[in-house]
């Protein structure tokens, strides 16, 4: 497997993330219409309810406050 899905080691908290992206990219590995996978994205994308940034990093570690950005 390439290292763009598991990158050595998976936290417990991200998890069910792993593995639904993991899922993502075996269901498609074979896929003839690779050009699609951007336009499925973008239809799972409006379909979701917008996040928050402080959804997205609720429960960072290290996260000091201020500033502190782990992007």
């Amino acid at each position: 497997m390439a290292a763009g899905t598991h990158q050595g080691a998976v936290s417990h908290e991200h998890l069910d993330y792993y593995l639904d992206e993991f899922t993502f990219r075996f269901n498609r590995r074979t896929s003839r219409s690779r050009g699609k996978l951007f336009y499925r994205l973008m239809q799972n994308a409006v379909r979701m309810p917008p996040t928050s940034y402080q959804d997205l990093i609720q429960g960072v570690r290290g996260r000091t406050g201020k500033g502190d950005h782990n992007i």
